[in-house]
């Protein structure tokens, strides 16, 4: 059976009733629209002192590559350099420019939990749309691996989402950037299904009943970011835009995980050329907002 939100407040408010607190933290929260003590501008700000880092900005397209194949193809054909003023203390940002446009990318930040930590980060140095490419796992057949997914809504079955938007089943894109880069992959002849995925912190414990439930949902991959990235764009009004590269069937065949020429980094860049033209040529969509 479904929970919807008003469920879940229900059993939370149960078990507070019976130990006396709240047995689930993540549920219990209703601080969502209070500023946070710790900011990613201060962690930058430290790391920048740190490491002896000049003050600097990000290119103004910046992708999260969790497997960082895409990393490595543009590195090889575009050049692509480590950022000189770039202080996260996790990750290297790569830049390279392509017809006209600065980019930014960061690899193998896997997880909900370490892809906003990132987000934050970069919309704090300057980025202003961030798109993940991140591989995902075929829940429904709707076509043979691999193939793409612009992720329209994502189920939240992870942790930090919840820390940014009240308890509800799904974290949603902002249609309007949906919108724009539906019809950028399609004027570009760049074929993305549209719809919903699910987002796990867990990818070794996704049990033929949890597939089948998701199915049933009509879900469409499973993946391990698009949730809690989403949550974070709509909580700090920063435009985030997530796509599923479907590139496996749960390791259930011979031969799976292949992503195509490149390790799919071909067909992915093509996307991203597609969307970052069509958003330079669209002012009218929503920049950051300070929170």
């Amino acid at each position: 059976m479904l929970l919807e939100s008003s469920s879940i407040a229900c059993i939370d408010a149960g078990l507070r009733a019976e130990t006396g607190g709240p047995l689930v933290p993540l549920l219990a929260r209703d601080d969502h629209d209070r500023p946070s003590v710790f900011r990613p501008e201060s962690m930058l700000r430290e790391a920048r002192s740190q490491k002896g880092l000049a003050p600097g900005r990000v290119p103004p397209v910046c992708v999260l590559d969790p497997d960082g194949d895409i990393v490595e193809h543009v590195k090889a054909r575009f050049h692509a350099s480590k950022s000189p003023s770039w202080a996260c203390y996790h990750t290297t940002l790569w830049e390279w420019e392509a017809d006209g446009c600065a980019y930014g990318i960061i690899g193998c930040a896997v997880g909900g939990a370490f892809a906003v930590l990132v987000a934050e980060e970069l919309f704090a140095s300057g980025c202003e749309v961030l798109v993940s490419i991140a591989s995902a796992g075929q829940i429904a057949p709707v076509a043979r691996p691999p193939y793409h997914i612009l992720i329209e809504r994502a189920l939240r079955d992870e942790g930090t989402s919840y820390h940014y938007l009240a308890a509800a089943r799904y974290a949603a894109a902002d249609p309007a950037l949906i919108a724009l880069a539906a019809h950028a992959f399609e004027q570009a002849s760049c074929p993305a299904r549209i719809g919903s995925t699910w987002t796990t912190d867990a990818p070794f414990r996704e049990t033929a009943e949890a597939i089948d439930m998701r199915r049933r949902e009509g879900v469409l991959a499973v993946e391990m970011e698009a949730a809690a990235l989403y949550a974070f764009s709509a909580a700090r009004r920063c435009p985030v835009i997530c796509v599923a590269h479907v590139s496996n069937q749960l390791g259930r065949v011979e031969g799976d995980f292949k992503k195509g020429d490149g390790n799919g980094a071909c067909s992915s860049m093509n996307l991203l050329s597609a969307f970052s033209e069509a958003w330079r040529r669209t002012p009218r969509i929503d920049r950051r907002e300070t929170t």
